[in-house]
């Protein structure tokens, strides 16, 4: 902080052609101004400032110096403005990184809006099914499903979320259905992205690995498996609503269904959020609270 108070001091003497009137300037004595000038001269190692009674002039080095410096009041004031418009505004970029299937239903419409009603903000949004380490990759925002597990990162709850463990009818007509957790080892078990399955028993979270012979980190590639009749297995209320409304998958197991995993807003924990970050959350939370949004978009083709 000295050494900037010492520049600003120095670029007032210099448009003042006074100390006196630097220091009034700035609000200061002049003594403390010439003690500024001095501890820089001391810094530089060299002379900036000639000063006689009537008049101070510019050294050589101090012309150059002062070639330099003399933006800096301005430039700093320009900063601050551009600082404080950040805090009062959503402005700058948004980067948002979410699950590919959910990000391209739900979430992209949702933040296309809130472009709309906030010009001055951008958007880099990423959809990827990887876990995304925020703070190395330098995300504003993620949106995850299921439980949190990075303690360091802060969240909010976006809405709930049900799995259901679906097959075809024609699976069940050849194949019967399982009546308990054990017997899924005897079906046919395809696999999404995770690892494990998730049900409730006897009142606790019990997650099961199954082995599988089909796998795939593609949410639509593994409801078009469900719906051939290749197996059972695990997915979101949004994929699977619509075909269990019409009865083209049958629920399985519902006696164990875990009542509801979240769906996450998650940011890295900063000391004061930025109002663009502030902003797109709050309206994501008022969008999906007072709107229908999986009832609604998950039939749009």
């Amino acid at each position: 902080m000295k050494q900037w108070e010492a520049m600003e001091a120095f670029v007032e003497v210099v448009h003042q052609g006074s100390f006196s009137k630097a220091a009034n300037r700035l609000n200061v004595s002049a003594s403390h101004v010439s003690r500024l000038i001095t501890h820089l001269e001391q810094r530089l190692n060299t002379t900036l400032l000639f000063r006689t009674t009537r008049s101070i002039r510019l050294s050589e080095a101090g012309e150059r110096f002062y070639q330099h410096c003399r933006d800096l009041p301005n430039t700093l004031a320009a900063a601050e403005e551009a600082v404080s418009a950040l805090n009062q505004a959503p402005m700058g970029t948004l980067r948002i990184t979410c699950a590919t299937t959910f990000g391209e239903r739900y979430l992209a419409p949702l933040l296309n809006d809130f472009l709309l009603q906030n010009p001055q903000v951008d958007l880099d949004l990423h959809l990827t099914n990887r876990e995304v380490d925020l703070i190395e990759e330098g995300y504003d925002l993620a949106i995850r499903m299921g439980a949190l597990r990075d303690s360091s990162l802060l969240s909010r709850r976006l809405c709930d979320r049900a799995e259901y463990l679906c097959a075809s009818r024609q699976y069940v007509d050849q194949n019967g259905m399982p009546h308990t957790l054990a017997e899924l080892n005897k079906h046919s078990c395809l696999m999404g992205s995770k690892t494990h399955w998730v049900f409730s028993q006897n009142g606790q979270r019990k997650e099961i690995k199954v082995s599988s012979h089909w796998r795939s980190n593609s949410g639509p590639a593994l409801l078009d498996a469900i719906r051939r009749g290749l197996g059972i297995a695990q997915l979101p209320d949004y994929y699977v609503k619509d075909d269990l409304a019409s009865g083209k998958l049958v629920s399985l197991l519902a006696q164990y269904q875990y009542p509801y995993t979240g769906v996450w807003l998650v940011y890295p924990r900063t000391q004061l959020p930025s109002p663009k970050l502030k902003s797109i959350c709050d309206y994501l939370i008022h969008r999906f609270d007072q709107e229908d949004i999986f009832g609604s978009w998950s039939k749009r083709p």
